[in-house]
């Protein structure tokens, strides 16, 4: 852990404190750290410490066979884990060269809009509550729980899910799946509105956000910022839309982009993306009809874990299964990078394959990390209150800023 900073005092008239935001989680909304020099109420100077939490995932990952390192790419956004999944099955795809049916990608469109959904809802509900507006959050809760409800019955898990596998997903999704996914695009058209409404008409709220933390495109572009944050200040840049993956390209929808990267235009802007995911859910439902319903993963046995039944009955299958876990197929010896949309930017997978069962190197683009690195900078000037929800709208968490 590095030490305190010591700052020098550009004026000796003044008398500056030094202020520890964080580690505590409340204010921080993780467990990080900015130590922070004071003119009363305003920041005049301050460096962030990261490494509280700190778990080595990189290097867990090269021991780990590639299908056992999902559970690692849960913990990095947990607010929207699934889009983690589905990135790092995508990048094993790459590797691999293994195509998969157009019924599996409408599937992970659907479960990674879902994710961007919830992630959403947890960013701007809790700006509310960092202005004092707790009712947003408390309202908005019912919905997150309806998403969790439907990733419940597609794999058993809620939060951290180990949702699908390489080259495609463990099991199909069901009658009740689909009836949930439906139930909640109509339940959450109206609790959408519902939820701008009490923002929008806010005055104390719009006053709290709108001109704060103001970001111009060019600074943003210059640390390298993607994601909502970004495209708030005016850049028109998402991967799904710039660099099509899982079929994105056979969608129709918008990328909204605001105007002068305020805390206020990054709410509105998530605040859209919402509505556009659910276009693209209700588009990848109407797709999925036309398909062959019996398909869920690509025809992939060398890689892809046979179900148990056909283990127990039949001899190819168990010894598939037995290849794949004791690591005695091959892969290529290539390095491949691929990015998705994550939900707070691009987040990238740069694989380096030897050949093994195991990567040779594996390292995340967190879009967290990258983010983050300018809050300490755009925090000069700027009173402790607006410091906060600063914070609270660059939605950095704990888990991706520092795996």
């Amino acid at each position: 852990m590095q030490n305190h900073p010591v700052f020098t005092d550009n004026d000796p008239q003044t008398e500056y404190s030094t202020l520890n935001l964080g580690p505590t989680h409340p204010a921080t909304h993780g467990v990080f750290q900015n130590v922070l020099q004071m003119d009363g109420e305003r920041i005049v100077n301050g460096v962030s410490t990261i490494g509280y939490i700190h778990r080595a995932f990189e290097k867990i990952a090269e021991h780990r066979p590639f299908y056992q390192i999902t559970p690692l790419t849960d913990r990095l956004n947990y607010c929207s884990s699934p889009i983690n999944n589905m990135g790092w099955h995508m990048t094993v795809e790459k590797l691999l060269g293994i195509t998969t049916p157009k019924r599996v990608d409408y599937m992970r469109i659907i479960i990674m809009e879902l994710a961007r959904i919830t992630d959403h809802i947890i960013c701007n509900s809790i700006l509310g509550v960092d202005t004092g507006a707790l009712t947003g959050f408390t309202y908005m809760m019912q919905y997150r729980e309806s998403v969790y409800e439907i990733y419940e019955e597609i794999c058993g898990s809620r939060l951290t899910t180990n949702i699908g596998r390489i080259g495609g997903f463990e099991r199909n999704f069901n009658k009740i799946a689909f009836d949930k996914i439906r139930k909640f695009l109509k339940d959450f058209n109206y609790g959408l509105k519902e939820f701008e409404s009490l923002f929008n008409r806010n005055r104390i709220f719009v006053d709290r956000t709108r001109g704060v933390a103001a970001v111009t495109a060019e600074t943003a572009l210059n640390y390298s910022w993607t994601g909502p944050i970004l495209r708030a200040a005016g850049v028109d840049y998402d991967v799904r839309a710039m660099e099509p993956y899982s079929s994105y390209e056979e969608f129709d929808f918008e990328v909204p982009v605001g105007d002068n990267g305020d805390v206020y235009a990054r709410f509105l802007v998530r605040n859209e993306e919402m509505w556009q995911s659910m276009r693209l859910i209700e588009q990848a439902l109407d797709k999925i009809e036309k398909e062959s319903p019996e398909i869920f993963h690509a025809d992939v046995p060398e890689f892809y874990l046979p179900p148990k039944q056909e283990v127990y009955n039949n001899m190819e299958a168990l010894i598939y299964h037995f290849k794949i876990v004791m690591g005695e197929v091959d892969t290529p010896n290539a390095e491949v990078y691929h990015a998705v949309e994550g939900a707070n930017g691009e987040l990238g997978f740069y694989l380096v394959n030897d050949g093994g069962r195991s990567p040779y190197r594996l390292h995340f683009r967190r879009p967290s990390f990258i983010n983050y690195q300018m809050y300490a900078p755009m925090s000069q000037g700027m009173l402790l209150s607006d410091a906060i929800i600063n914070m609270s709208s660059l939605n950095v968490i704990a888990g991706e800023l520092d795996a």
